[in-house]
């Protein structure tokens, strides 16, 4: 396991690895919490370790601080037409109330930052809930700009279902 050093004394971050699924899965469950999603999460470990660390379909550091895991981001590559380079798209972004205030989420954030520029991607994104104001600030004091004329759209459940049927005849 490579730690990698970040401007704070105490923290250092990571790559996850197939061990640390239900160090994710708990950050996922304490996240939605926050959300107010709980009922949400559907996730099981043996998902997690298949889509993350199978199939790959997404990688997650972990922040350690003072040898402790105290929050993670789950990212993935998503691609820009327009750009015509891929992105990385942070879907998690999670650190725990009692070490917020610290910089960890800046530092995961500025990681992310360095990784989407080492790996040639053209833009960083990510989408954020339009009640938690604390995160929206702080957000736009990185520099982030919310995309006002843009709404995200999802097909789930019966409806994905049905969707795919209309493809099948």
């Amino acid at each position: 396991m490579k730690l990698i050093d970040t401007n704070l004394k105490h923290l250092k971050l990571r790559f996850a690895e197939v061990n640390d699924v239900s160090l994710i899965l708990s950050f996922i469950r304490e996240l939605a919490d926050y959300e107010k999603m709980s009922s949400d999460v559907v996730a099981t470990e043996e998902v997690l370790r298949e889509s993350l660390f199978e199939r790959k379909m997404a990688e997650v550091i972990i922040g350690e601080y003072n040898h402790e895991p105290v929050g993670f981001a789950l990212f993935f590559h998503n691609f820009s037409t327009f750009l015509g380079k891929p992105g990385i798209y942070l879907e998690d972004l999670y650190v725990q109330p009692k070490m917020r205030g610290k910089g960890i989420g800046k530092s995961l954030l500025s990681f992310l930052a360095n990784l989407t520029i080492e790996r040639n991607c053209g833009r960083l994104e990510w989408a954020c809930l339009d009640w938690n104001e604390p995160s929206i600030k702080f957000y736009k004091q990185l520099g982030a700009t919310p995309l006002d004329d843009w709404t995200v759209y999802r097909v789930h459940d019966e409806s994905l279902n049905k969707l795919a049927r209309k493809f099948a005849g």
